[in-house]
């Protein structure tokens, strides 16, 4: 699902209420204005007078939009620290995610947490429900924009700096996340998908991965090593860390193949 107005955790939910609060008060400027337009064409058999005149434009074409949009403005600064709470220096996450924009696909680091070592995983984030975690952004050629439209508002990445977003989710369900910035040809075809998970499984699938994964030696592995594939992926346990390409451990669990291009499927 990819839907801002369907918000599944705390900062979306914000952004979905200002949205609203945004809409009926331009829908009450907009009313009045063609109030007024229209109310200044009757016909009238004597025209008004200038002071009649002076005080319509006043009040209805001064005086209200103004109000509404001081209103609207003081509003969305009360609401901020709901879309942005690390501004606001509240709600500290404990745990940070190191996500890195490349074209055109998302390198994920895990850290290391409770004696579990960390990891690397690729177009696939999976985070627990209820819990607030920080992402540390980057991008590794262009300007990319991290941005999970049910979870929270976006966040670019630029090369040589690092910029941080947190979010919480509210309920379980599986996400999608588009890159929102234009990054090259391949750009339409960059997302991520985004599992939110109970507590306890989340903590399951995080020993699972830092426990790696160590097949036999078998066909697969065999081709894997034969073809070359290991010069830009990597399999934990079995080659070296990915270095240009994705790291393909547990890749028949993600979602989709090609950072959100196809379903993965048989």
């Amino acid at each position: 699902m990819q839907s801002a107005l369907d918000p599944a955790g705390e900062e979306a939910a914000a952004v979905f209420q200002l949205f609203l609060v945004m809409v009926v008060g331009g829908a009450l400027i907009w009313i009045a204005v063609v109030g007024l337009l229209i109310h200044a064409g009757r016909r009238r058999e004597t025209p008004w007078s200038a002071e009649k005149a002076g005080r319509l434009i006043a009040w209805g074409g001064v005086a209200f939009p103004v109000v509404v949009l001081l209103a609207l403005l003081a509003y969305a600064v009360w609401l901020m620290p709901a879309i942005r709470p690390w501004l606001a220096r509240i709600a500290p996450a404990p745990e940070t995610i190191d996500v890195t924009g490349e074209q055109f696909w998302w390198r994920i680091r895990y850290p290391a947490s409770d004696g579990m070592a960390g990891f690397e995983t690729a177009n696939e984030l999976r985070l627990p429900v209820g819990t607030r975690t920080a992402f540390s952004l980057k991008a590794a050629d262009v300007i990319h924009s991290f941005w999970i439209p049910a979870l929270g508002g976006k966040m670019d990445m630029i090369p040589g700096r690092t910029n941080t977003l947190s979010l919480e989710p509210t309920r379980t369900g599986l996400f999608r996340a588009p890159c929102a910035e234009f990054c090259g040809t391949s750009h339409t075809l960059m997302a991520f998908s985004v599992v939110v998970m109970e507590p306890d499984d989340y903590a399951a699938w995080r020993q699972a991965q830092a426990g790696g994964n160590r097949p036999g030696v078998d066909e697969g592995e065999r081709l894997f090593a034969y073809h070359g594939c290991a010069g830009c992926h990597g399999v934990r346990g079995v080659t070296g860390p990915a270095t240009l390409g994705p790291d393909l451990t547990f890749f028949g669990q993600r979602q989709t193949v090609g950072a959100g291009t196809l379903a993965n499927t048989a």
